[in-house]
């Protein structure tokens, strides 16, 4: 049958065509044969409109499966009254067939296309096989179209503030910093390598050392480590970096740069997000205080508190105990937590022993007239109901009550541990916490910056010092003296971006003097040998009136993470790898011939 050219899209069609003639191309969404007269609901990029064939004009319509791509004319038509569908944006009409064309026929499907609630139950391997039609679904395209619009806008404001985008090279030399390096062997001389970048971090480096001042570039990035739910090997960051800037400068262009992308976009695709307006600070230090972590979510306000020594002196040997021997005993509160039954409370220790608890001791706090006889009462009116109670005295627990700023109704959860042990077990169970009490509102995007980090972390797998960020980060030169003798207590001009819990940028201050970069290598126990082998051509770029720098780089795929609500970030790509960095769409990784492995002058280990 006769096929014309697309004369609308399928979205735009509305009640003032009526009486039209359009032609119309796309994909069978779906097909419905009821008694008599065919339905074919026809999407393309733009939406979904309603088709209508009748059986007598097309004998041959069974022809017309789910996902077949077709072209249709027809004479646009209002719905009877009682017929519309409110819910769609085309449903007070319909486009009642003419002709028809079967562009491209479909073989049964591996999963429901159209039906967006049974493809949450659908193998995630068997969707990225198939992600061409994974990629059919409207949410699919949505949170593609967001990305795109994100992206565009990071241009247009960058643009506009004189900075100049430029490419730096995919294949590079292997100058580990931090994860492993995809390898690439050098087919004319073997045993040479080129690797993927991590980032462009080098490179930026010697553009400002080339004067470029102000640049960004929309990268890849690749890091030969397995997939997680916020992290693939290979992803996209847009990257910035700046000649004679501050700290402060940095913050408050990426700031402007957030809340112009953010609030665009969001108003552009009607996201339910609150309207970005602000952005908090921190330093590390007061994060893992407060927080248990340095990506704190702070979509809501509760705290961790320490007790370490209020109870140092109690009769509780296991708190006694811990802080005797340097560790601390924190906690956390838990409104409402008073109310759980034991067996419940149970459940929430078995929780934080998930994350390295060695017990979780639990103090619920309660009205004065809810208490039973002899139960502790404080100065305030309140009272500590738990097995533990009779170990404290009552100046312990007026003591915790106060420390804790408990309120009747809370439960006030405690740990004994190292200090960075507690950290890792509360931040989760902040999180759980916020959870169980619906505090996690995605309506809200909640910015900070966490500033001032430890340049440095001990690894004591390795029986060394590692970079926090990575090893071009400048130290606060107040700090430069302990290099040699504490260098565990240097603080970095470094700083993370980050939205209710994931961190979406990071930056820094960067070394651009050669003797303090040689300086930071020595401290990360890289010799002078290995440095000229590895940084030699940052070294001696550095020597060429290197001007002082510093940028960022968001994550792009954790900010649309962010945006649409989606826990995944294969959700947000179009072509993402599963678990273990595998694409079961292409095959990859996969073998190479006899001949590719003699071009290379490799041959397989035993």
């Amino acid at each position: 049958m006769g096929f014309q050219r697309r004369t609308r899209t399928c979205g735009e069609v509305r009640a003032s065509h009526a009486g039209e003639v359009v032609s119309l191309t796309g994909w069978a969404h779906k097909v419905r044969d009821l008694g008599g007269v065919l339905f074919v609901d026809l999407r393309d990029r733009t939406g979904i409109v309603q088709l209508t064939f009748d059986p007598n004009l097309f004998p041959d319509s069974e022809a017309i499966r789910s996902e077949c791509c077709m072209a249709a004319t027809g004479t646009v038509k209002n719905r009877a009254e009682g017929t519309k569908n409110p819910k769609m944006p085309t449903g007070d009409i319909e486009v009642v067939v003419t002709s028809y064309s079967i562009l491209g026929a479909s073989k049964p499907l591996p999963f429901p296309v159209s039906d967006e609630e049974q493809m949450n139950s659908v193998n995630e391997e068997l969707r990225v096989k198939y992600r061409y039609l994974d990629l059919r679904r409207p949410s699919m395209y949505r949170k593609l179209a967001v990305r795109a619009s994100v992206i565009r806008r990071m241009r247009v404001f960058l643009d506009g503030q004189e900075f100049l985008e430029v490419e730096t090279p995919i294949i590079t030399k292997s100058t580990p910093e931090g994860a492993r390096d995809y390898l690439i062997p050098y087919r004319q001389n073997s045993g040479l390598w080129y690797a993927l970048p991590q980032s462009p971090q080098q490179y930026k480096q010697m553009l400002m050392v080339g004067g470029i001042e102000r640049y960004y570039q929309v990268a890849r990035c690749f890091r030969d480590e397995a997939s997680r739910a916020d992290r693939q090997p290979e992803f996209t960051q847009l990257d910035i970096e700046m000649s004679f800037i501050t700290v402060d400068e940095v913050l408050s262009l990426i700031e402007s740069l957030t809340m112009e992308v953010i609030n665009a976009t969001t108003q552009e695709f009607g996201l339910d997000k609150q309207a970005v307006t602000e952005f908090s600070r921190i330093t590390y230090d007061d994060a893992m205080r407060d927080y248990g972590c340095d990506k704190p979510d702070l979509r809501f306000d509760l705290k961790l508190f320490d007790l370490t020594e209020v109870v140092k002196d109690s009769s509780f040997s296991v708190f006694r105990n811990a802080a005797e021997s340097g560790a601390v005993v924190r906690g956390i509160r838990y409104p409402g937590g008073a109310s759980l039954s034991r067996a419940e409370v149970a459940k929430l220790e078995e929780y934080a022993k998930e994350f390295g608890a060695k017990g979780l001791a639990s103090l619920a706090v309660v009205n004065a007239a809810d208490a039973s006889e002899g139960t502790f009462v404080s100065k305030s009116g309140l009272a500590v109901k738990a097995s533990i109670a009779k170990f404290f005295s009552a100046e312990d627990l007026e003591a915790i009550l106060l420390k804790t700023g408990a309120m009747a109704g809370d439960l006030l959860c405690m740990v004994a541990d190292e200090y960075l042990a507690s950290c890792t077990i509360l931040y989760r169970l902040r999180l759980e916490i916020g959870r169980r009490l619906g505090l996690l509102s995605s309506n809200r995007l909640s910015f900070l910056w966490v500033t001032d980090f430890p340049l440095v972390e001990w690894d004591a797998n390795g029986g060394r010092w590692s970079s926090m960020h990575h090893p071009f980060t400048m130290p606060n030169e107040e700090d430069l003296h302990l290099a040699k003798t504490d260098p565990g207590k240097i603080h970095a001009q470094a700083y993370d971006l980050v939205c209710n819990g994931y961190e979406v940028a990071g930056g820094s201050i960067r070394i651009h003097d050669s003797e303090i970069q040689a300086e930071m290598f020595h401290v990360l126990g890289i010799d002078e040998a290995t440095q000229q082998d590895r940084f030699g051509h940052l070294l001696e770029a550095f020597s060429f009136g290197a001007p002082p720098h510093g940028g960022i780089a968001f994550g792009i795929e954790r900010l649309i993470m962010l945006l649409t609500d989606t826990e995944n970030i294969r959700e947000v790509m179009a072509f993402p790898k599963i678990a273990d960095g595998q694409d079961p769409l292409m095959g990859a990784p996969s073998t190479i011939d006899a001949q590719q492995w003699a071009e290379l002058g490799l041959r397989m280990s035993k």
